[in-house]
This record gives C-alpha cells, structure tokens and sequence, in this order.
C-alpha cells in the first residue's frame, strides 16, 4: 500500500515502530494529548498514532494517561473560559446530563460512549465543579476500555490488507452495549432518587 505513490506505508511502519521503542516518544504522545484535550482541539487523533506502533496494552495507557491529564486540564482551565463559551457548553446535551447527574455512572457512559465529545464533558464538569474522585476515575477507566478495543483492531488491522474491520459491529457494538447499560443504571438511580423525595 502506497501513499500518494511516493511512500510505501507498510515501510513507514516498520520504521515508526523503532522510533517507539524509546521512552521519550511515550511521553510526548501523553503530553501532546494532553495539552490539545485542555482546550478542547483534537486530542483523539492519536489513536491513529499509538495504535499501531504500540500493543494494545501500551497503546491504551498512552491514551487514557493523555485523554485523563488532559481533561484534567480542561477540568480546571472552565473557570477561565468566556462567558460566551461558558454560555455555548451550558446548553450542551452534556452540561445538561451532568446538571442532573453528576455521579460516575453519567460520566462513565459518557466517556466510553463511541464519538461522545470529551471536551464537553470535560469542560461541563470544570463548570459544575463535578467530584474529582467521580470525573478521574470515569476517564481513566471509560477511555481505557474504549481506548482499548480500537487499539486492538487498529494493531491488527496495521498488519492486514484492509481497514474495514474497523467498522464493523463487533468492534463498535460493545462500547454501545456498555454505554447503554450505564444509561441504564443512571436511569433507575435517578428513578429511586426521585421517590425517594
């Protein structure tokens, strides 16, 4: 398979996979990450860059370290954002479910959640003044699990002729299960709270 005709990519592979034998390029990955996740740019680019240079194990550390440093970041940057944007996130469908439930199961299903965006909630729970111990531990395991089953197939599919597998039901049907069985349990939380009052 060739680039614009000019690069072989299997080759181009083979030669970033050396370069990811070295400590410091784990560490750039992360901070780099981090840094696009505080404000809301595209930090879930790369996946298609740890992915296949990585295991799937590795890979997902590098992501989830990333994803979560870097929502901690936008956690803390929100105080500082405009009242304008302040404005734009509080109408958000995110701001919303958070306002109502804010406890680690709406966090989780929204972080595991295929194409769920990370800087709204991120940027939500910085307004609402979420629980840390409830957003940190919904990130690294909600991102770690998503962040997982693509590493796995986008790993494998590195090596194979064909990139299709990767949008097939078997890879995205299990983040939509899951995210759908904590929608579920937020429900019927929300539900006993309510008669409870």
């Amino acid at each position: 398979m060739e680039i614009t005709g000019l690069l072989d990519a299997r080759q181009l592979l083979v030669v970033a996979r050396e370069y990811a034998q070295h400590w410091w390029l784990i560490v750039i990955l992360i901070l780099a990450q981090a840094i696009l996740f505080t404000f809301a740019l595209a930090g879930s680019i790369f996946l298609w860059v740890a992915a296949p240079l990585y295991s799937p194990p590795m890979a997902t550390f590098i992501l989830a370290a990333g994803a979560t440093l870097g929502g901690l970041g936008a956690y803390y940057f929100a105080e500082y954002l405009s009242l304008d944007w302040k404005e734009k996130i509080q109408n958000s469908r995110s701001y919303k479910l958070l306002h109502a439930q804010d406890n680690f199961f709406s966090l989780f299903a929204m972080r595991v959640f295929p194409g769920f965006p990370h800087s709204l909630v991120n940027y939500s729970s910085g307004i609402l003044y979420v629980k840390l111990s409830h957003f940190i531990a919904a990130a690294i395991l909600g991102i770690s699990i998503k962040s997982y089953i693509y590493a796995r197939v986008i790993y494998s599919a590195s090596s194979a002729p064909s990139l299709d597998m990767l949008f097939n039901i078997s890879v995205i049907g299990p983040l939509i299960l899951l995210s759908a069985i904590s929608a579920l349990g937020v429900f019927i939380n929300y539900r006993i709270t309510n008669k409870q009052y």
